[in-house]
Order: structure tokens, then sequence, then C-alpha cells
């Protein structure tokens, strides 16, 4: 039986991989590893039997023991976006001291095309993908498209509005449902891979704004009209919103890298490894109503 490893495991996506893992049935709980910052978050998975460690991603010893006896490990990539560069350091110490224990195989959350995306962040993701290929380890790259999630960021408010301001263009995003890539998260987890792999993991269908819009609403009821702008004028609107300075330039870049069809890629690989359907768009609306309304 495999010790698997799960750092970041307090997050809405690490905690999503504990839930598909123990219900999988494939893994004993006390073989599931969960890492965190704070392991008093976990306290309802210690009780489920799952072994809690200690993880800090800028204090390498506390990494050193998480990884120790670790067959797989998932690096769930950090939210350190504020100080430029400390994610990137972060997801290195890692992959170093995942290195120096020993681990079997190496899996990690990248996103869509890292090499030329044009996300702010994009350079952290090739770069620990660029030093987990160069620790010699055998490793997954999940490289996972937009989560719907996401839509909450901006949708209530443009609902409350009536219009959705964006730079995307006509450019596509295939949406993903987050629990899904959790899903498929855990059967690559679980599977016996020898090689060396790198997925991307996407919805079923790449969405322009208008047709998310149009989707949007169906289900809601309430007109939804998408106006576009240049970066510049996004840029200006949102700080005129009264968002952090430093939150602007990303927010931006998520629709200049739609527009530039960085993120439109459509794959199989979610039904191919969790052997079902992916969740529509529409479906995950229908859901999330009531989110939806703010």
């Amino acid at each position: 039986m495999s010790t698997i490893l799960v750092t970041g495991a307090s997050g809405q996506f690490g905690r999503l991989v504990l839930d598909a893992l123990l219900a999988s049935g494939k893994v004993a709980p006390a073989d599931i590893v969960a890492a965190s910052r704070d392991t008093g978050k976990l306290a309802a998975y210690a009780e489920k039997g799952v072994t809690l460690r200690t993880a800090d991603f800028d204090d390498t010893a506390t990494l050193d023991a998480a990884f120790q006896g670790i067959d797989k490990a998932l690096i769930i990539s950090t939210d350190a976006l504020a100080v430029p560069g400390q994610r990137l350091t972060q997801h290195r110490n890692a992959v170093t001291a995942a290195k120096r224990a020993g681990v079997g195989r190496l899996f990690y959350t990248s996103l869509p095309n890292a090499e030329t995306s044009a996300v702010t962040f994009a350079p952290d993701h090739l770069g620990t993908e660029e030093a987990i290929k160069a620790s010699g380890l055998a490793y997954t790259i999940l490289r996972n498209s937009w989560y719907m999630e996401n839509l909450f960021l901006s949708l209530p408010s443009a609902l409350q509005s009536g219009t959705w301001y964006t730079s995307a263009s006509d450019g596509r995003t295939s949406y993903v449902a987050r629990a899904d890539l959790a899903a498929a998260t855990v059967a690559a987890l679980l599977a016996d891979e020898t090689g060396n792999v790198t997925l991307t993991l996407t919805g079923p269908v790449g969405y322009t704004n208008a047709e998310v819009a149009a989707l949007v609403s169906e289900v809601t009821g309430k007109p939804l009209a998408v106006v576009n702008l240049t970066d510049e004028q996004l840029a200006e609107g949102l700080a005129g919103a009264g968002l952090p300075g430093f939150l602007i330039p990303t927010l931006v870049s998520f629709d200049a890298n739609t527009r530039l069809g960085h993120i439109e890629i459509v794959t199989d690989s979610v039904e191919t490894l969790t052997g079902r359907p992916s969740t529509s768009l529409k479906a995950f609306l229908e859901a999330n109503k009531a989110a939806l309304a703010g």
C-alpha cells in the first residue's frame, strides 16, 4: 500500500482530494498524510484516521519531516502571490525536500500552457515544473484549467449591475468543476503509472464570456450584457472599484490569457481518469444559482 501525502490539505482543493481519497476505499486512512501549516484545521480528518503532518513551505525542516516515508506526494500550489518569487521558492523547497526524502513520485497542480500563458503567476508554475523534472523523481504534472468556481469572483456583482466588463473578447475558457479536478487527481494518485506524465485537465467545452453570460441569464432569469474593454480600460475600472493595486495586473492577465487563446484547450483527461462525464457548465450554474445571485 502506497503512502500518499497531500500538501495544502486544509485548502478547498486539498479537502476535496482528501475526501475523494477516503471515499475511494483504495487506500487506508492511516496511509493518507494530510499536510498543512495549521494541522488544527484538519482535526476532522484525524478523527477519520488520516495522518497529519505540519508543512510550512517557508520552513525546510518541516518539509523534510512531512515528506519522510512518502511514496506519492501531491504538491498543491500555494497561494503566496503577494510577494514576487515567494511561491516559486516555496515550491522549489518542497521539491528539494521530496528529493531528499526519496519520494517515489511527485504530483503537481499546474496550469495549461505554462510555457506561453499570459497569467502573471504562470512563471511560478513553469519554474516548478522545471524543478520537478530536474529532480530526477518520477512525476505527474496536472495542468488544471480554470475552475468553474472562479466565476463567483465576477458574476455576482456583474449580475447585480447587469453588465460584465471583460477584456477577454472572443477567447474561450475550458471551465472545469473543482470537484472534477479533485476526482481526476485522486485517480492519477491511485494509478500504477511508471513513466513521466503531463496532463491538461479541462472541462468538456470551451466558452466565450458571451456564451457564459447567455447561460447565466438562462439559469437565473436575469439579463447579463458583456462589454468588451481593452486591458488598460479593465485595469482602470478595477482600480476605480477599489481593488488592491497589486492584484489588478493579475486579474487583467486572466482575461488577456483567455483572449490570447491560452486556456481554450479541451481534453478528455478528466473523463478518462475518472471514468465518468465531467460536470457541464450549465449544470454547475444551475446547482449554484443562489451563489450567483450574491
